[in-house]
């Protein structure tokens, strides 16, 4: 029998925490072992629990989610123990606080306005080590990558950059398989959350010839829906 995940709560707001922890104790295959309303709380839930994932909200009264997520990333930087996962759910789209947030070692972002279905869904996700990043806020994420490729590419490159956040298992998919311009241009508008329609009236081509570019993109960066090619695109700068 497969174990549930185990998930922690740490949010400020008692009848968001209360109804986050109703509707996921509802789901199955997944508990909620802990919650707590501040950031000193919460540290210490995830030392003593060690959860699979951890759904921290950003605006906490002692610390803020992103300082609590980079001091417990940073805790266990050189540990062996399986690592929790930590999954931002907040309110807040700027720009600034989503990209700190990544930064702080934050696995995934999602709003509060989500689905309970979609939330599960970025909590699985997370917990298999993939980024979910909620489509509300790609397109930041898709800026970012943008101005890092235009500053780090060299002249002569064209076709795609690589940085940072690129594992070499994905880094080799890239290299055997990689994608034609054609297939770029529909990943970025996979990226900015474009319909198959959308994608065909943009390219001019037709709704039949996007399904082929988009079976092509999944199998090559070998995923199985648009959403986790959408993730890849962003975490690994496959965008040009």
């Amino acid at each position: 029998m497969v174990s549930p995940m185990r998930v922690v709560l740490i949010e400020d707001h008692n009848l968001t925490r209360m109804g986050l922890q109703a509707a996921l104790q509802e789901q199955d295959g997944i508990e909620v072992v802990g919650e707590a309303a501040n950031a000193t709380q919460g540290l210490k839930l995830l030392e003593s629990l060690k959860p699979d994932v951890a759904i921290v909200d950003i605006g906490l009264p002692d610390m803020d989610g992103i300082d609590l997520t980079r001091k417990f990333k940073s805790s266990h930087t050189d540990t062996q123990e399986p690592e929790t996962r930590v999954l931002i759910l907040t309110m807040h789209d700027s720009e600034d606080a989503v990209l700190a947030a990544f930064a702080a070692g934050a696995d995934s972002y999602c709003m509060k306005d989500i689905e309970i279905e979609q939330l599960v869904e970025a909590l699985e996700v997370t917990q298999e080590g993939n980024a979910w990043i909620d489509p509300a806020i790609a397109s930041i994420v898709l800026r970012q990558v943008k101005r890092e490729s235009s500053s780090g590419m060299a002249a002569n490159q064209d076709r795609t950059v690589k940085i940072d956040a690129v594992g070499p298992e994905y880094e080799q998919v890239i290299e055997a398989y990689p994608l034609t311009e054609r297939e770029l241009e529909v990943l970025e508008l996979i990226v900015a959350g474009a319909s198959n329609a959308a994608i065909a009236e943009k390219l001019y081509i037709t709704v039949g010839t996007v399904k082929t570019h988009v079976r092509n993109i999944l199998n090559k960066l070998c995923v199985d829906d648009r959403t986790q090619a959408a993730v890849h695109a962003l975490r690994s700068g496959l965008i040009t």
